[in-house]
Order: structure tokens, then sequence, then C-alpha cells
């Protein structure tokens, strides 16, 4: 069940912004999907670590904190040396989110087979 604290993180984080009135500068707006975008692929590490018995809680906050501060941090180097880094982000931050995702749903796949053998 530890996989539970991340998946309440990501439904109270868009519970949140759903609700409110929140507006984000043009500027800082590919920072903050950027930084997003980390923290939804920390999220669904953190699920897949939880199904997988290995979840810790300090390696998933620190990690969710260290991946969103370093995601948007390369987009903004990148802007200032007029380098594409946040497509290149996006691109390997969007491939872990799918994988964890591939796992986490094979997981839940595998067991209800199990379970559906044992009956």
């Amino acid at each position: 069940m530890s996989w539970l604290l991340p998946l309440i993180g990501v439904v109270a984080g868009f519970a949140t912004v759903y609700w409110m009135d929140i507006e984000v500068p043009g500027k800082l707006a590919s920072y903050l999907s950027l930084a997003a975008l980390a923290g939804l692929d920390s999220i669904f590490g953190g699920i897949r670590a939880g199904l997988e018995g290995k979840f810790h809680d300090d390696i998933f906050f620190s990690g969710f904190l260290v991946n969103t501060l370093l995601a948007a941090l390369l987009a903004y180097i990148g802007d200032e040396i007029g380098v594409d880094l946040f497509l290149a982000a996006v691109v390997v931050l969007g491939g872990r989110v799918f994988l964890n995702l591939s796992l986490i749903r094979r997981y839940w796949l595998n067991k209800a087979a199990i379970q559906k053998k044992t009956e």
C-alpha cells in the first residue's frame, strides 16, 4: 500500500490546480510544464517502487524535488545558451513516464491473472 502516497499526491495536485485560478506567465510556461512532467515521472516511479515493495519516502521526496528542479534548470540553461534542451528533456521524461506506466499496468494485469487462476 506504500504506492498510495504518490497517487494521493498526484490527485491532490491536480485537484488543487483545477479548482484554483492560477495563471502562469507565458515566459515560465515551458519551465513549469517540464517541471510537471519531471514530477509525474517521480510520482509514477514511486507508484512502481511501491508495487515492487521498494518504496522509500525519503528517496521519493528527494527525487521528486531534485528531478523537478533539475528539469526546469536544464530548460532555463538551454534557453540561455540557445540549445533546445527542453525537447530533449521532454523526450526522456516522457519515455520514462510511459515505461513506468507500462510496468505498473503489467504488474496489475499479472496480479489479476494470478488471482483468476487461483479462483
